[in-house]
């Protein structure tokens, strides 16, 4: 029932589903304290805005865009890829892609929340000839679980929740040849990773990443899919990884992060500041700079 309803609610044209989305952003900002704290907390955390001024605009700007996003993931996820690709009117930075294609070796994407989040899976699929398994953490609202699957499977791709079971799926893909994408600003579980600098504030960051590297050889694109405006479409960015691992979980760890910032900075009016970025998980050690902190789901 609620597959067949927000199929319905994806086919309203995309314009007037952001416009909407701009309110709904607004409206959730006035109404919501929590969601005010932390987005202008993390926003001011990052130092990206360099006066009060700069931090006045990107505040401005990134308030609506979170609602743009939610809305228009309705779109992204359920409309067929064909469709989508024809928002999309730039690739840049696409002979990083070819390069790595060239070289025959298995490729993983990696693109924080930030921008049109779901249509970097999109422009993957729709670009690349290759078996992609994506990576993705089940929702909190379980029955949101379903719409994921659906979404990340229609170009037969075999979406890999973030679980054992999940990493072993990447991990053949990639050892097959093909391709996998995830989100590496992700907190991870207790356990699954370590405390690195994020925007100068330790923030607790996946080891997943660079334990794949080292059992598959795969090259790491970071990117990104910027939204050029209500009804403007879509551009794809793609830029090599900056650093190599070494095995140190800490050094890589610091390294991803710094890889990540790099594209916020790009466009941190589309970053998702409301994000907790910062939170302890349960069963992570705690955070150097928190060292009374309470862990938190």
């Amino acid at each position: 029932m609620l597959l067949t309803f927000c199929k319905l609610l994806a086919k309203l044209p995309l314009p007037l589903l952001q416009a909407l989305g701009w309110v709904i952003g607004w409206l959730v900002w006035l109404g919501s304290a929590h969601h005010r704290k932390v987005l202008t907390t993390n926003l001011k955390q990052s130092a990206i805005a360099k006066n009060e001024l700069d931090y006045t605009r990107l505040l401005r700007s990134s308030i609506p865009a979170h609602g743009i996003a939610a809305l228009e993931l309705l779109v992204h996820w359920m409309r067929p890829i064909t469709d989508l690709m024809d928002l999309v009117h730039e690739k840049r930075g696409w002979e990083h892609v070819e390069t790595a294609l060239a070289a025959d070796r298995p490729i993983i994407f990696v693109s924080p929340h930030l921008g049109a989040l779901e249509m970097v899976g999109v422009c993957i699929a729709g670009l690349i000839p290759k078996k992609l398994a994506p990576l993705y953490r089940p929702p909190k609202q379980s029955y949101l679980e379903p719409l994921m699957i659906y979404s990340r499977s229609r170009s037969g791709a075999e979406p890999a929740p973030a679980n054992a079971s999940g990493v072993r799926v990447l991990l053949k893909t990639l050892k097959q040849g093909g391709v996998a994408y995830l989100l590496p600003d992700q907190a991870p579980g207790g356990g699954e990773g370590v405390w690195a600098p994020f925007f100068n504030k330790p923030a607790y960051t996946m080891t997943l990443l660079s334990k794949m590297v080292k059992s598959s050889n795969a090259i790491i694109l970071p990117c990104y899919v910027e939204r050029l405006g209500i009804g403007k479409g879509y551009r794809f960015h793609i830029q090599p990884f900056v650093g190599e691992f070494n095995g140190d979980v800490e050094h890589d760890a610091t390294l991803l992060n710094q890889n990540i910032e790099n594209l916020i900075q790009q466009i941190p009016e589309q970053y998702f500041w409301s994000y907790s970025r910062y939170k302890h998980p349960a069963g992570a050690p705690l955070s150097p700079e928190t060292p009374n902190a309470e862990p938190s789901e």
